[in-house]
């Protein structure tokens, strides 16, 4: 059964982060550059939340903040549930469906952060899996 430490092996170990005093506008141009859906807020270098473009899109746009005047910290999502590298990539499968997420933060087991995976890190572990179960199938067929 494949863990979420596999993905984060597979994903590297860049974690792309903004301290909790950025503006969300200057985060989305972060994000809008390195092409990603979310980024880690920290205090003094330690994970305090994750902003989202659905945190902005319901927390800045739907209330008419400006962007430029509020902070991550106003919008960030802290509320997320937090999984350990050693979590199936099935319960995570689970834990997204369920609560409608799309990221989840990894803590090690001694509350260290090290890294977020996505619904779409999720899909692709499971293709690769899947990838993989075909061809060994095929190979002892073939045997």
């Amino acid at each position: 059964m494949k863990k979420v430490s596999q993905i984060l092996a597979r994903k590297g170990s860049t974690v792309i982060s903004v301290d909790n005093s950025a503006t969300v506008f200057d985060t989305l141009k972060l994000m809008s550059e390195k092409n990603i859906g979310s980024v880690v807020v920290t205090q003094n270098g330690k994970y305090i939340g994750l902003l989202t473009e659905r945190d902005y899109a319901r927390k800045v746009i739907l209330l008419g903040k400006l962007s430029s005047e509020t902070h991550v910290s106003e919008i960030m999502s802290t509320d997320l549930p937090h999984i350990a590298p050693d979590i199936s990539i099935e319960v995570c499968m689970h834990i997204l469906s369920e609560k409608n997420l799309r990221y989840l933060p990894v803590f090690e087991n001694n509350g260290d952060f090290c890294g977020i995976i996505s619904i779409g890190d999720v899909v692709n572990e499971t293709i690769h899996s899947q990838k993989e179960v075909i061809e060994q199938l095929q190979h002892y067929i073939h045997s």
